[in-house]
């Protein structure tokens, strides 16, 4: 009896010892089948109580009894324990730290590009002096890009665009990109009477690229037809707008004769500036710095567009929207607005919710 004793001593020993070395939950549960488990150690013996005496199960029954609560009550406890420890674990790796500052949220974060900003600055400008802003297609025709503009077939004007065209089409036609957004000027003044006062911004396309030259850049050109219009007219129009954009108190303009085929008189124009370094000012100093094609619309143009030139007449004026953006934001390479390096947006980028006011400032 003595012996049996310390058999079951020696066994609840050893796997008192096994179920606190457990260290996961699975190994506890390898420790309980291997105890309580249908072929288990314990359950042996209690399988065997049926083998005996009446006195030998009267002694051993208790016994085995409590050695079997004792292992289940040990289990139960260390797998209790187990949970909490694995909670506590979970718990301390999703800690989150209220104490660290809050990330910024994509409004925050976001960066409008610098050509849209110059785009929606150089619209809210125009808009107040009182233009319509009009759209056209990217893919142009020979008509509206060259001929309606007073480009003779064979004309050398036509050399001065690098053009990119596509394949012909069945019919002989072989559209293209359009290399300016002139072509927008002809479709609106088809569709309408004069008078006019619009501006068309977009996309245009030529085969050029360096430092300043990309082949696809974006410019604004503007337009105005009227009975009375007169140089005049343009001259205060430009200095408005240039005043406005670069948010000085005036600017000084010079301008050049110059030739374009849709235009006649034409010319450069120049604004005076200072440098000072790799720093352009615009509206001080005692240089120049050319900016603008302008001129009054040539006659041939308005007959394209069935307006009679004996009564109308009007100018016209087209700017780069990427050379205004590397002028006033000091941006060095015409390149690097195409090539989605978040670093140069962070840097050059603005504030989703600046929006640009007359009122408030366009580039607050």
């Amino acid at each position: 009896m003595s012996s049996d004793i310390e058999t079951l001593e020696r066994l609840e020993a050893e796997f008192l010892a096994a179920v606190k070395d457990a260290l996961d939950e699975p190994t506890l549960d390898a420790v309980r089948v291997a105890a309580l488990g249908k072929k288990g150690r314990i359950s042996d013996l209690m399988k065997g109580l049926g083998g005996m005496s009446a006195e030998e199960r009267q002694s051993m029954g208790p016994l085995l009894n409590g050695l079997k609560d004792r292992i289940g009550e040990a289990l139960a406890a260390r797998k209790a324990e187990l949970h909490d420890l694995k909670l506590a674990a979970r718990l301390a790796s999703e800690r989150i730290d209220v104490t660290l500052p809050v990330r910024e949220s994509p409004l925050e974060a976001g960066r409008i590009h610098p050509l849209t900003q110059v785009w929606d600055e150089v619209v809210t400008i125009l808009a107040d002096l009182g233009f319509a802003v009009e759209q056209g297609p990217d893919i142009e025709s020979d008509f509206y890009n060259f001929t309606a503009l007073n480009f003779p077939e064979g004309h050398p004007a036509r050399e001065m665009h690098d053009t990119f065209y596509f394949e012909p089409r069945a019919d002989g036609a072989r559209p293209l990109l359009r290399t300016h957004t002139s072509p927008v000027q002809m479709r609106t003044m088809e569709k309408g009477q004069p008078p006019f006062r619009f501006v068309a911004p977009g996309r245009t396309y030529r085969c050029d690229s360096d430092q300043t030259h990309t082949p696809q850049f974006h410019q604004i050109e503007g337009l105005v037809v009227d009975e009375n219009t007169h140089l005049g007219h343009l001259k205060w129009t430009l200095e408005e707008f240039l005043r406005a954009f670069f948010e000085v108190d005036g600017v000084e303009l010079r301008f050049r004769p110059s030739f374009f085929p849709f235009t006649e008189p034409s010319m450069e124009v120049d604004v005076r500036c200072a440098r000072l370094g790799n720093e352009i000012r615009i509206g001080e100093g005692n240089d120049w710095l050319e900016i603008l094609g302008c001129g009054m619309i040539h006659p041939n143009v308005l007959k394209s567009a069935n307006i009679d030139p004996e009564r109308y007449q009007g100018f016209a004026w087209g700017i780069g929207l990427d050379g205004l953006a590397m002028l006033k934001y000091g941006i060095p390479d015409l390149r690097a607005f195409f090539e989605s390096d978040l670093r140069w947006l962070r840097h050059y980028g603005f504030s989703a919710l600046n929006i640009p006011t007359l009122s408030g400032g366009l580039s607050l």
